[in-house]
């Protein structure tokens, strides 16, 4: 089976970091930026670099760019060039078409344009950071929808020693326990009876008001 393969549009902090994420787990990566300095700085890290206009169609044709799988618009501040970049994708028949948005407006008008997804990174983790401020015990907090997401709970004084069957977060919170990390392992059939160590780490989804319940009752003390 063939891999996917992508191109990654504005060579920024965020589209630098998908390029060489991508790139590094195997995948065939086309990076483009008009600045040439960007370009070098991620060559040596994915398939093929290269400096063009993303909003010239001539010059994507010529990258054959309607070849790949998914490509990500990842311009930074120039909304306009991000609006027309896509709109030239969306022209040309790109199958799908993931671009960086830098507010909500920008975001619906992408969405009206033809944009197959929409991503807030800097808002995201705006999101996040705060969260882990409010909530150190949460590793990581992951969005399914506006009412729903996932974390990753590290165990607590009130935790250790404890099993899942003890702490039954499901009929107190109405929350699953996806799985358990430990050590680098995941274990995603957990035991009711298995012991939870310090260093362990849960993985619990469930709704956004029953996790926060969850995070207070089971903070540090």
């Amino acid at each position: 089976m063939l891999k996917k393969q992508f191109a990654v549009i504005g060579l920024g902090r965020f589209g630098s970091s998908v390029a060489k994420y991508l790139a590094g787990m195997g995948y065939e990566v086309l990076a483009i930026d008009e600045s040439e300095e960007r370009v070098q700085d991620v060559a040596h890290a994915v398939t093929q670099a290269v400096s063009a206009d993303s909003t010239e169609e001539e010059a994507l044709r010529a990258l054959g760019i309607r070849n790949f799988d998914v490509v990500v618009v990842a311009i930074g501040q120039n909304i306009q060039a991000s609006i027309l970049t896509t709109l030239v994708l969306k022209d040309m028949g790109v199958p799908f078409i993931i671009v960086k948005a830098q507010n909500e407006l920008h975001g619906k008008v992408l969405g009206k344009i033809g944009a197959d997804k929409v991503v807030y990174p800097e808002r995201d983790m705006g999101l996040r950071v705060a969260h882990q401020l409010i909530s150190p015990n949460i590793l990581e907090h992951i969005e399914l929808s506006a009412e729903h997401s996932i974390v990753e709970l590290k165990a607590s004084s009130a935790i250790i020693g404890k099993n899942l069957k003890q702490l039954d977060i499901r009929a107190k919170f109405n929350c699953n326990v996806l799985a358990v990390k430990r050590d680098g392992e995941i274990n995603i059939t957990p035991r009711p009876d298995d012991l939870l160590e310090e260093g362990d780490v849960l993985v619990i989804v469930g709704r956004n008001d029953q996790l926060t319940q969850l995070e207070q009752e089971y903070a540090e003390a």
